[in-house]
């Protein structure tokens, strides 16, 4: 699949390791208390260190990839860690990029509360603190989405589909959420109002958590077993509807029946896969575009933030329904 160039973008970057660029070991224990222990050459890049919760949810491993590919293209350093889903191991992976002298920290956090004294700590060495996907108070750009307007928009998404396909019948719809996490048990809830809204008939008789595509298939399965009247589905990530989709490609085969479908948020490359091959996912509401996209702007703001540009605290992204008839435009170059 061709990458969509954003012409604004800096060109894009780095190796994925644990070592090098502002990478100590994820259990190193260090003096946060400390200013920035590494001086820089003249000719040095732009040091990146970067916490993500996980790279088992591939919309960020491949959002991760673009990162890495557009700091080295620019001669930059990007260290990407992942926490687990685990504060305690997250905040010490910001205390090692404080050690090790990162200009910038970007952090897509497992709880933000917990990590605002650790994040604190590295503005008062002079790192810039990024924020993905979560409203901080100790960053200097929070890179956010209204969840609830994005669950939202996947459950009008499933609505419209219902209203076409069923009319005033009752459709079973399954849910397939991620409540651990706030900011996605805002989004599930967006698509519960939504589909109470403007689809009465839908009857939500399954909602289970689903982060990735192992998950999806495994919670899909066992829904289709208990209910195997359920139509729709909604997913608050590409993970839950990549495994959503394996599961309706098992139950009906090569046969896709006109009223059985995935709505979701996240335009992976599964996603797009299944609308291309016209299987079961409908619709997606892609977040500021594909995760590659989505990985070159963090990656310029990123950027922008070592080089001392000022910018709006809150920089909140676009939400772009998706379909089969304009999947063309988004996936271009």
């Amino acid at each position: 699949m061709k990458r969509k160039v954003l012409a604004a973008l800096l060109t894009v970057m780095m190796v994925f390791t644990m070592m090098v660029g502002c990478g100590a070991k994820e259990g190193d224990s260090v003096d946060t208390t400390s200013e920035k222990t590494e001086t820089k050459d003249a000719g040095d890049g732009i040091k990146i260190g970067l916490a993500i919760q996980t790279l088992g949810n591939q919309v960020w491993a491949q959002q991760m990839d673009a990162i890495q590919k557009a700091a080295e293209d620019d001669g930059n350093s990007v260290t990407v860690v992942e926490s687990n889903e685990n504060a305690n191991t997250q905040i010490s992976q910001i205390e090692n990029f404080i050690t090790s002298g990162c200009d910038v920290i970007v952090v897509n956090p497992v709880d933000p509360d917990a990590i605002e004294d650790a994040c604190k700590k590295a503005r008062e060495a002079g790192i810039k603190v990024l924020a993905w996907d979560e409203e901080m108070e100790n960053t200097d750009i929070n890179w956010i989405i209204k969840n609830y307007d994005l669950g939202f928009s996947i459950g009008e998404g499933a609505a419209e589909f219902i209203k076409e396909k069923f009319g005033d019948k009752e459709c079973e719809v399954a849910v397939l959420g991620y409540p651990q996490t706030p900011i996605l048990l805002e989004r599930e809830n967006g698509i519960l109002d939504a589909l109470k809204e403007n689809a009465p008939n839908a009857k939500v008789v399954a909602n289970q958590p689903a982060i990735n595509p192992t998950e999806g298939l495994n919670a899909m399965e066992t829904i289709l077993q208990a209910n195997p009247d359920v139509k729709v589905v909604c997913c608050i990530g590409g993970g839950g509807a990549a495994g959503a989709n394996e599961a309706f490609k098992g139950a009906y085969g090569s046969d896709v029946p006109e009223d059985v479908g995935i709505f979701s948020t996240d335009l992976t490359d599964e996603t797009v896969a299944s609308m291309e091959n016209g299987e079961f996912n409908r619709m997606c509401v892609a977040i500021t575009g594909n995760p590659y996209v989505c990985g070159e702007v963090v990656y310029d703001l990123a950027v922008k933030l070592a080089d001392g540009e000022e910018m709006e605290q809150n920089v909140y992204r676009d939400l772009i329904p998706v379909t089969i008839d304009n999947l063309k435009d988004m996936i271009a170059e």
